[in-house]
């Protein structure tokens, strides 16, 4: 095991470290992302409803309003309706009895004249004179429907064009005129310029691109806001699936895209009291968020903002560590390796037996060290001065490493001129195989080109088996020991403890 392989297991605690940094700080980011969402989906869905409360509250102002106004037209046709079926009356002065007849109507605003027909379509009272006006309207859609039906209730018919010089258009309000025995004698009828609408609606804010509408339940389009073009007064939208559901529900709210103009709209309606009539409000989508689009963008990007921030500053953080891991990285090999030869030191030398000396006992496999001296080298260091032996040490280290390359072996100096190797999983006779190499090889060096003396090695070798019954020391001391007798010898050789 070499020095650079005994510590690279920290810079992988130092990645680990890095990776929850970078883990923590996305939590971080995505709460606040999920949280400003939260809180922008929460304004967004309370601008809605604050924009459904407003409309609403303008669709009961309408209500009211109309309903008033309807119902003052109501009163007018029920008090002619009366007035006609007085015997009395008939007896009476024309003035008196056009006076009986539309006492009840001064009051309706934007009104037409109120006519009273007989069974078929004469006009019999007029309200705007007391001689009544020559003219038939039999042909009237309000005058059929009351016809064919015996129904003594309100009818509230489409827009029309009326008969009058100003030729604008109008709706009528008219209920049947029924004899003792439920026959039909005429219609008493009212009539409302569309005018009225246009000012009621011009009095309310709902915002440039939104609507109000009065819709008929036959789906007849009666008044809008902004002013109607003249093609659609009276058109029908019975069959746009808007109109439809509006019809179903009767009262609410929702939101959905608009049949004419193409975009999304917030629909609130109601039905103007028992009246078959039908208030609708169409707030724009863009004008309902367009505070709430303004808030979000904002938010957004001070949220963005924040979290590149965050992120940005992670990054500077990991980047940090990673110079400071690096730092202690190289302090720690530097401690752990001897400056002169680049191998391991003494230090890293006893950590590593230790492990290698743990793992042989629970394998149950060979560990061999060798220790190595370099012959007469006070004599050479002499002769050639410090910095030729320390060259030469240079190069005895570098034959060493040469010859011992698996990653779990490792070469250090073990002190002066001698050296040490530990081989994990080397029996005897790989031991003795790789030291004949190192001191062949030491033995050729080609210092003499350079002017140096040759050099030699001496080499001690101790293997521990499971059949042996040696401590740790015991087997260093055997190298050692071994060692000895190889200089003893005549150096320039390996021995092998027994």
């Amino acid at each position: 095991m070499s020095v650079s392989s005994a510590k690279s297991r920290q810079p992988i605690r130092a990645t680990r470290s890095e990776r929850l940094l970078v883990f923590g700080s996305l939590l971080l980011v995505i709460a606040i992302l999920s949280i400003v969402a939260f809180l922008l989906i929460r304004e967004r869905a309370h601008a809605e409803l604050s924009a459904a409360r407003a409309a609403n509250n303008i669709v009961q102002l309408i209500d009211a309003d109309v309903l008033r106004n309807v119902e003052l037209y109501d009163v007018s046709l029920l008090g002619l309706i009366a007035a006609s079926q007085r015997e009395d009356l008939k007896s009476v002065s024309p003035a008196i009895r056009h006076l009986a007849y539309f006492d009840r109507a001064t009051a309706a605003p934007y009104k037409g004249n109120i006519l009273l027909l007989d069974n078929k379509g004469d006009v019999v009272a007029d309200s705007a004179s007391v001689e009544p006006r020559q003219g038939n309207y039999a042909d009237r859609e309000y005058f059929q429907s009351h016809v064919n039906n015996p129904d003594p209730g309100m009818f509230i018919s489409p827009p029309f064009r009326a008969r009058s010089p100003e030729q604008d258009w109008r709706i009528s309000f008219s209920r049947r005129v029924n004899g003792p025995q439920g026959e039909f004698l005429g219609v008493a009828e009212a009539a409302m310029r569309l005018s009225y609408f246009d000012q009621l609606f011009n009095s309310l804010s709902i915002g440039r691109d939104s609507t109000v509408n009065l819709i008929s339940k036959d789906g007849t389009l009666l008044a809008q806001q902004p002013r109607l073009a003249e093609e659609l007064v009276g058109k029908n939208f019975s069959n746009r699936p808007n109109f439809q559901r509006i019809v179903k529900e009767g009262n609410g709210s929702f939101t959905s895209m608009s049949d004419r103009y193409h975009d999304k709209r917030l629909y609130t309606f109601s039905k103007v009291g028992n009246l078959p009539l039908i208030v609708i409000v169409a707030l724009s989508s863009d004008e309902v968020f367009a505070a709430w689009k303004r808030t979000a963008v904002v938010v957004s990007l001070a949220t963005i903002a924040l979290c590149v921030s965050l992120l940005w500053l992670t990054w500077l953080l990991c980047r940090e560590l990673r110079r400071r891991q690096s730092a202690e990285l190289e302090l720690a090999q530097l401690a752990a390796t001897d400056p002169l030869t680049g191998l391991a030191n003494r230090r890293s030398l006893d950590q590593a037996l230790r492990h290698e000396w743990f793992r042989a006992q629970r394998s149950g496999l060979p560990l061999s060290v060798l220790m190595i001296d370099v012959d007469h080298f006070k004599a050479f260091n002499d002769r050639h001065g410090h910095q030729g032996g320390d060259d030469a040490l240079r190069w005895v280290a570098k034959v060493i490493g040469t010859h011992v390359r698996r990653p779990a072996d490792l070469v250090a100096r073990y002190g002066g001129e001698e050296f040490s190797v530990i081989l994990a999983e080397t029996d005897s006779a790989g031991a003795q195989q790789i030291a004949d190499n190192v001191r062949a090889a030491v033995e050729q060096l080609p210092l003499a080109e350079g002017g140096m003396s040759p050099i030699t090695v001496s080499i001690g070798i101790s293997t521990w088996t499971t059949a042996s019954d040696i401590s740790l020391e015991q087997l260093l001391f055997s190298a050692d020991k071994a060692l000895y007798q190889a200089k003893e010898s005549g150096r320039n050789r390996v021995v092998a403890a027994d």
